[in-house]
């Protein structure tokens, strides 16, 4: 992802040098308080914190946007097999594109995959911007209605520990991002299968599918009836 790291590179650049602005501000306010302007020093100090304000933006967008993934077009975000161990029961493990994995016990008749997906206003998307996005979670579905209303899904973290995350900011802050058009959740979700051996893609407009990876998984889906 060389364009996403450009990015995350150039805002934390960007925060650097607000920083040592600020810092020549903060040097001139000392002079001029020693000097007794305190008008002056007021002024500085004004300076001061825009740029400082300006640097702790720039170093938080940067962390927001780390985390999340670069989309251009439909690409394989996971790998995931299932291992049954009794009736609504399977071991889980799946293989995500940075070469890590997790393995969990999902319970439930299937396993669901969500993302979030951040994409950008019309004028952003003419200079450059491109789709994030970010896989959330896995976690187990129930296929009965009645039974998912009582029994809690088997649910799996696999986003990244940001301190800051541009998803959840354009939800609690959405006038502080106003050049991201649309942020919203994705999932797909498939039968869990003994056996089963899965893909997860997302497109390029940023919804999830999930896919068998071999017609054994296939065909075990089709003669579970789903």
């Amino acid at each position: 992802m060389p364009g996403m790291y450009a990015i995350v590179i150039v805002l934390f650049a960007l925060s650097l040098i607000l920083l040592l602005i600020a810092l020549g501000h903060a040097l001139a306010v000392g002079r001029h308080w020693r000097a007794r302007r305190h008008f002056h020093a007021a002024h500085r100090g004004a300076w001061m914190l825009v740029f400082l304000l300006s640097a702790a933006l720039s170093a938080g967008l940067a962390l927001a946007i780390r985390s999340y993934r670069l989309l251009t077009a439909e690409a394989q975000i996971a790998t995931l097999s299932a291992r049954q161990l009794e009736p609504q029961r399977y071991a889980v493990r799946i293989d995500l594109p940075d070469g890590t994995h997790r393995s969990a016990e999902l319970r439930g008749d299937e396993w669901q995959l969500d993302a979030h997906v951040i994409k950008w206003t019309p004028r952003a998307v003419a200079l450059g911007a491109q789709p994030l996005y970010r896989i959330d979670r896995l976690e187990s579905r129930y296929r009965n209605a009645a039974q998912a209303q009582t029994t809690p899904p088997s649910i799996v973290p696999l986003g990244d520990d940001s301190i800051l995350d541009l998803w959840q900011l354009k939800q609690d802050f959405p006038r502080w991002l106003p050049w991201i058009d649309a942020d919203y959740g994705s999932a797909a979700y498939l039968p869990l299968v003994d056996g089963g051996d899965y893909t997860a893609a997302i497109s390029a407009s940023g919804g999830l599918i999930a896919r068998p990876a071999d017609t054994q998984t296939a065909e075990k889906i089709k003669a579970s009836g789903w």
